[in-house]
């Protein structure tokens, strides 16, 4: 396996950055990551945008032109040779002197085997509890998973999957994922504040758009009570049903039609994304 360090192309194993980068001080630093599916880079465009927006917001430096960096990706892509992967994305805060103040950073690519959800767990949704808290800086895809990471025994403890932020009585997301609800006359709800802005997110929102009314807004605790139907969202996790949050039944406790419904919609959406990449290189 390659991977890419600066600006070269390394093998896996000697793809390494010094102890004095601010990643490693600090924790500062941005990523991304999207997925490879039949050697297409899904939604290449939206990821390199919100990457290069992340890089902007936190000041970063150091960061390679768009044109070079689609160049680099596909060239990693080809070398490694994998159909189905994902490929992240980090640029550091580099070697500060000070190990404080961000100076030209360092970037990374490396690519990475990768399974999605089975049609076994969509079928039978999954669990997750509330915890009070509010990223940092959530418009950014920061380095930064502290809690997240912190809060995994609190998750396993609580036979859950996974645990959803709130904070004044207002939900936002995920660690990893964006959440959404379907409201008792089927209006698919996203929270609309404090998030970060998924890609996944964005393309199931095109897609409800196509068969529901949608609503992005602030969404409540008590939203959550009184929910049809509820889903995360997630570029590996694409879309997966939820079927019980702090052990209170979604629903019917079981995955609604407008979620799996939603999912089949997606797929189309990848379907014609990579069908559109492969045309253009025929052309």
């Amino acid at each position: 396996m390659q991977a890419f360090v600066n600006d070269s192309f390394l093998p896996i194993e000697k793809a390494t950055l010094h102890v004095g980068d601010l990643a490693i001080q600090r924790g500062f630093g941005i990523f991304d990551f999207f997925r490879v599916q039949s050697h297409v880079p899904l939604y290449l465009k939206d990821y390199l945008d919100r990457f290069y927006k992340s890089a902007s917001m936190m000041g970063l430096q150091g960061i390679m032109p768009r044109d070079q960096m689609r160049k680099v990706i596909l060239e990693l892509i080809a070398r490694n040779n994998m159909a189905e992967a994902g490929i992240k994305m980090i640029l550091t805060g580099g070697y500060s002197p000070d190990a404080y103040t961000p100076v030209e950073g360092n970037f990374v690519i490396t690519q990475h085997g990768l399974s999605l959800p089975t049609a076994a767990q969509v079928a039978s949704g999954i669990r997750i509890i509330t915890h009070e808290y509010r990223r940092d800086l959530s418009d950014a895809k920061t380095i930064n998973y502290t809690m997240g990471v912190w809060l995994q025994k609190k998750v396993k403890e609580r036979n859950a999957d996974d645990v959803l932020y709130h904070q004044d009585g207002v939900v936002s997301e995920f660690p990893r994922c964006n959440f959404f609800l379907i409201t008792k006359d089927e209006t698919v709800v996203t929270p609309s504040h404090h998030i970060l802005h998924g890609i996944t997110r964005m393309k199931v929102l095109q897609a409800a758009r196509e068969k529901f009314k949608v609503e992005e807004r602030n969404v409540t605790l008590d939203d959550l009570k009184n929910a049809k139907e509820a889903f995360l969202t997630s570029t590996t996790k694409r879309i997966l049903p939820i079927i019980a949050i702090d052990d209170v039944p979604v629903g019917t406790g079981k995955p609604g039609a407008v979620t799996l419904t939603l999912t089949d919609l997606l797929s189309v959406i990848e379907r014609k994304e990579i069908e559109a990449y492969q045309q253009a290189l025929v052309k």
